[in-house]
């Protein structure tokens, strides 16, 4: 199969799914699931030590293959070889510090790390250690020479690991594994590192505005595309603080420093505290144009003096607009980049994209990502398309695809943009 085109294909992809001996290797199971039920071919090769875990017999009736760790099993169809060479996708899960360090090193001494070491497909590693193992020189030092190999490792989720310890080091949840493998499979520079170190701001989600203490004026933002972008600038290497408005319950993107708000007012607040030391402010969150110009202290109540048939309304702040003044002023960076959203349905006379075009003229940011909106279009939607926008005229197109996708489209193009 052509990997490059596979994420687009009909066929079904034959995916490897490694599982190696730590207590995360429960979510393997939900891994699994997550191929299988797109259609996907899967294939489970676990280490010995992923089996006192999770047993055999599990991955096999989830796969509906045969399971196997050894490299002695099923000598006659050379399976150390051929399963790594068939390979579309090669996803291990959790991918312990011992089992990463053997890798690196280019050992084959188990089914597992035969099967990466003769592949030439995506191999992608999500690890799973205690903070102490994954921050260790030689963990780090092995990460490195996984990645300069071409192996992608994800960077692990922050979170309670075994016992009562937290931090870094937490396996991600299945979903967004899955995710971010099939993203590195339609592009394997997605996680490229050239975000390394900087510091990215990025909001996400819709905005809340009470009328009163049980309604409130909102729209249809799920957050998804935002925390895209938040999974992705985390993978490049970026330290990602993310403003979240009203999301669905969503799983927190590795390594984000989550900084939660519900009104227009306070998302301002946040993005221009964090904005004054950030690299890059991408305003993905749908805000509110409008809130309710009064807000009763109490419910209001149907046949009271509260007339509940006109709500007067008063215009939110701008945000966008707030942080390119801000950075014409000098309380933001002058080379920070600052790129914007535009959720637009076009009329009779005018296209999305028209006035995608009108809005980065008006608002004066870096790049603008405008997305064609309506009914089952992009709120709440797992995919997107749309079109990325320069000052200057020059329009990138962003093809149908999963918002991790997008997410890293847009992500090149702020890394290519001066």
């Amino acid at each position: 199969m052509n990997v490059a085109s596979a994420e687009e294909s009909t066929q079904p992809l034959r995916v490897v799914i490694g599982v190696g001996g730590g207590i995360a290797a429960y979510k393997a199971a939900h891994l699994v699931r997550y191929f299988t039920e797109q259609g996907h071919q899967v294939r489970v090769i676990p280490t010995r030590s992923a089996l006192n875990f999770v047993g055999a017999a599990t991955f096999e009736a989830l796969s509906g293959q045969p399971v196997a760790t050894e490299v002695f099993d099923a000598v006659d169809e050379v399976q150390h070889v051929r399963l790594g060479q068939e390979a579309d996708l090669i996803v291990v899960a959790p991918a312990t510090a011992d089992l990463m360090a053997r890798i690196a090193h280019g050992r084959a001494d188990d089914l597992l790390t035969a099967s990466c070491l003769v592949a030439t497909c995506p191999v992608v590693l999500a690890p799973a250690m205690h903070t102490e193992m994954w921050e260790n020189p030689a963990t780090v030092d092995n990460v490195a020479t996984l990645r300069r190999h071409g192996i992608t490792v994800l960077e692990p989720a922050h979170g309670r690991l075994t016992g009562t310890d937290s931090g870094p080091g937490r396996l991600p949840e299945p979903e967004q594994i899955g995710q971010l493998a099939l993203t590195v499979l339609g592009d394997r520079t997605a996680f490229s590192r050239d975000l390394e170190g900087k510091r990215v701001v990025i909001s996400a989600g819709g905005t809340h505005e009470p009328l009163d203490p049980v309604r409130y004026l909102g729209n249809a933002s799920s957050g998804r595309q935002g925390y895209a972008l938040a999974e992705v600038a985390a993978q490049r290497g970026a330290r990602v603080t993310l403003v979240v408005g009203v999301t669905e319950n969503l799983p927190t993107p590795c390594g984000a420093e989550v900084v939660r708000v519900k009104t227009a007012r306070q998302m301002q607040a946040a993005v221009m505290e964090h904005a004054r030391t950030a690299d890059v402010v991408v305003m993905a969150a749908a805000v509110a144009d409008y809130r309710p110009a009064e807000v009763a202290e109490s419910k209001m109540k149907k046949g009271s003096d509260a007339d509940l048939t006109t709500v007067h309304l008063t215009e939110n702040p701008d945000i966008l607009a707030g942080v390119v003044e801000a950075r014409s002023r000098g309380d933001v960076a002058s080379t920070t980049k600052i790129v914007g959203f535009a959720a637009e349905t076009g009329d009779a006379e005018s296209t999305p994209l028209d006035f995608a075009r009108k809005k980065l003229e008006k608002k004066g940011c870096d790049l603008l990502m405008c997305n064609a909106v309506g009914e089952g279009k992009v709120f709440g939607q797992p995919d997107s398309a749309g079109w990325i926008l320069r000052p200057g005229g020059e329009v990138i197109e962003v093809p149908q695809g999963p918002k991790t996708r997008v997410a890293a489209a847009i992500w090149k193009a702020v890394c290519e943009t001066n």
